[in-house]
């Protein structure tokens, strides 16, 4: 499978991390204040424990306290998965969205490495009260660079909750290359069950190694 390129790891930065908002969060509607909130906690975290970013460990607990709460990682593995998500047997499911996880984690700790201070920029939305999908449309702000547009695809859960479960970035869907690569991948590899092998070895591999600054590749 191809390598997922610096542009998603990007995403993910984007993704809930490291960026000030311009606007108060009373402004802004329930959707807007978790992306907020959530960015708000990440960041002063991450200023706080820099030294610690290389420590996947560390990254792993800080992804299942702060992000996994914000973040339906169930949606999105559903979702990068496609039709291979239905005929999927629930071992297979459950392993999937474990080592998926861990991909995420590796991309998410290359990203903490290349913290940065951004802004963000809430543009207006409206909110039905009988609404459970939103589109939270951002511009994303950092000095001597134009303005990137980053927008969250949000879901209520069964609790109520907003969650994230995409990110597009300049029109292009984080979940949408995700999805494209799994595809490839299970199909080149001779099926899920190869690709979830190959995920849990990368993963495996991560937790004796320092964190990388490349980009994790799913599969060759």
């Amino acid at each position: 499978m191809k390598k997922i390129n610096g542009f998603y790891s990007l995403g993910l930065t984007l993704l809930l991390l490291t960026f000030h908002s311009n606007t108060f969060a009373a402004e802004l509607n329930a959707p807007q204040q978790v992306i907020q909130e959530t960015s708000d906690l990440l960041y002063d975290i991450v200023k706080k424990d820099k030294d610690k970013l290389g420590n996947r460990e560390y990254i792993f607990n800080l992804v299942d306290d702060v992000i996994e709460p914000r973040v339906d990682l169930d949606k999105v593995s559903k979702l990068v998965l496609g039709k291979y998500w239905r005929t999927a047997s629930t071992q297979q499911k459950t392993q999937f969205q474990k080592e998926f996880k861990g991909l995420l984690v590796n991309t998410y700790a290359t990203a903490f490495t290349e913290f940065q201070d951004w802004t963000v920029h809430f543009l207006p939305m409206s909110l039905n009260a009988d609404d459970s999908r939103v589109i939270v449309k951002t511009e994303i702000i950092q000095a001597a660079r134009p303005p990137v547009s980053v927008d969250y695809r949000m879901a209520l859960d069964n609790d109520g909750q907003w969650k994230a479960y995409d990110v597009i970035i300049e029109g292009i869907s984080m979940v949408t290359n995700y999805k494209g690569s799994f595809a490839t991948s299970i199909k080149n590899s001779g099926g899920l069950e190869n690709v979830i092998k190959a995920l849990a070895e990368k993963n495996e591999q991560s937790k004796t190694s320092s964190v990388t600054t490349e980009v994790v590749q799913i599969s060759s």
